[in-house]
């Protein structure tokens, strides 16, 4: 990549790792998706890993008093399953299935019962979200959404809750980058000037957030995360939806079939 995308990029990171300090998400949707225009899918999600887990770890040290340890553990287990089933059959989805995953994951999370609250301190619940979370990780590049829903049952404020999720976010971009760095067939490697562009850049977007993050309430974290989320859901939808339909319409419009 030329200097200047990767200054292009060093920008972005920085703008997305702060979005992701104040929210605990958002960054990393965003991120995912220029970085599936810009360049083959495996190299999009080694380099998306390498970012959000120096993003998710600055952000987790920042706030360590305030992880909650055993949703954290209940998690990895799940994770750790999904990475062996997933290994078995190094499955990588093309580029258009990945965005439209992309889109629908935050909407995911709102088909549960509005009776059922996950909590997040039982084993049997953080190992089931664990598992369906990280096998959207290693669909979509994100899971962030989703992994909202199992704090749902605890009572977590907004400090716990980016703390707390900066953690289980840290282990899933860690196995992501082993599958997409090793496992699969067509294992992605990395400029380590762009890898060490993207460390600084998540560190220093995460920083300059904590404290507006000190300076919100916990009232105005939810309002602005309800709507920040959908509307880039939407425009994944929409993008994936018009890649997966471009080259039929296409050859259509080339057969003469549409008018």
């Amino acid at each position: 990549m030329t200097p200047i995308m990767i200054a292009a990029l060093g920008l972005l990171m920085v703008a997305t790792a702060f979005l992701s300090g104040l929210f605990g998400m958002a960054g990393g949707l965003i991120l995912i998706g220029v970085l599936l225009a810009l360049m083959p899918l495996p190299t999009a999600m080694v380099l998306h890993a390498i970012t959000q887990m120096a993003s998710n770890g600055w952000r987790a040290l920042l706030w360590r008093a305030h992880i909650r340890w055993r949703p954290v553990a209940n998690y990895m287990v799940g994770a750790a399953i999904a990475l062996a089933a997933w290994s078995l059959t190094r499955y990588v989805p093309d580029k258009p299935m990945a965005l439209l995953l992309l889109g629908i994951t935050p909407f995911m999370a709102r088909l549960l019962p509005a009776n059922i609250k996950p909590d997040p301190d039982r084993l049997w619940q953080g190992t089931v979200y664990g598992t369906i979370c990280m096998g959207l990780m290693l669909m979509t590049g994100v899971s962030g959404p989703l992994l909202d829903t199992f704090f749902l049952g605890g009572d977590f404020g907004r400090r716990e809750k980016v703390a707390t999720k900066a953690m289980c976010q840290l282990v899933s971009h860690f196995t992501k980058l082993i599958y997409f760095g090793g496992i699969i067939d067509q294992a992605a490697s990395l400029d380590p000037v762009l890898a060490g562009v993207a460390i600084l850049a998540s560190m220093l977007g995460t920083t300059l957030a904590r404290r507006i993050l000190e300076a919100m309430t916990d009232q105005q974290f939810v309002a602005w995360s309800n709507k920040l989320i959908p509307t880039i859901a939407c425009y994944y939808i929409a993008y994936g939806g018009w890649l997966m339909l471009r080259v039929p319409v296409l050859a259509a419009f080339d057969r003469g079939g549409l008018q």
